[in-house]
């Protein structure tokens, strides 16, 4: 009697665990081969770009000229305190705008969260106009806070929704063991929800934070003094009527992809538990 393999339920054949697995190394290829040529063009010296993949010629040349003969650490430090910023405020305004729809019934909750959604089907240049206009109305055009602003006023909404959804999955018990014990609403919301929410406000500031760090479009609109722009202003001064440094733009690049890269390392382990404890309850 000949033995009959039964395939256990969930369990892939050999074709298609090899496809599967070639589908992703391919699609891994494709995702890392731009990062891999800015990397090799900017290792080549200034004319690099024009053969980079010859493995040859390498120098730190771009590097040493970013660093040290442009502003490029101005712009750096300029672009960290405006995303620090976005980050700080955007995390404390979407945090207790999610917690406040989450628990608390007041009258307009629900249009609240509708208007957060509309806000973000607006493209980023229908809204450069009328913020261009508030901010002067402020006096907040080329400052620091009017960027934050204005960062906040995109990043916010997303941010509020998602954390809206995270605290759902809290027990409301919690809430109400706090009011037991004598906490304000406040206390209740800093002392306990906080803390068991810390992967979904670690996915908020890593948003928060990419959402400031590498904006193109309300930077280039918004600051025109050179001693305060960022990062993505002062990459287009490398570009000229007639000639692009491109060994300059692609050092500049991975120099900027570093920070970004290392507040990933250092949230990711929250990241994931983040993104998906928010649509386990509706």
């Amino acid at each position: 009697m000949s033995t009959v393999r039964v395939r256990q339920r969930g369990q892939r054949s050999r074709a298609t665990s090899v496809a599967l697995h070639a589908t992703l190394i391919v699609a891994s290829i494709i995702a890392l081969f731009p990062i891999v040529f800015i990397l090799l063009v900017s290792i080549r010296g200034e004319n690099g770009w024009t053969h980079p993949m010859e493995m040859e010629g390498f120098t730190l040349s771009n590097y040493r000229h970013v660093l040290g003969d442009t502003e490029f650490l101005t712009w750096l430090m300029n672009s960290a305190l405006i995303a620090a910023g976005t980050m700080l405020v955007g995390v404390l305004i979407s945090a207790s705008a999610g917690y406040a729809v989450s628990r608390m019934r007041f009258p307009g909750h629900k249009s609240l969260m509708w208007t957060f959604l509309v806000c973000q089907m607006f493209p980023v240049a229908v809204l450069i106009v009328p913020l261009y206009n508030i901010l002067g109305t402020l006096g907040l055009l080329d400052s620091y806070g009017g960027l934050i602003i204005t960062y906040c006023s995109v990043s916010v909404p997303f941010c509020a929704w998602m954390l809206k959804g995270y605290f759902d999955t809290i027990p409301v018990e919690i809430d109400e063991s706090g009011r037991v014990d004598g906490l304000t609403p406040f206390g209740t919301f800093w002392r306990l929800i906080v803390p068991l929410a810390r992967p979904g406000l670690a996915v908020t500031a890593f948003y928060t934070f990419l959402t400031a760090w590498g904006e193109v479009a309300f930077a280039t609109s918004f600051m025109s003094s050179e001693s305060k722009y960022t990062l993505a202003v002062g990459l287009q001064t490398f570009v000229g009527p007639h000639r692009a440094e491109w060994g300059l733009m692609t050092a500049s690049s991975v120099l900027i992809m570093i920070p970004a890269g290392l507040l990933f390392f250092f949230a990711q382990k929250h990241l994931v538990a983040g993104l998906t404890a928010g649509g386990t309850k509706g």
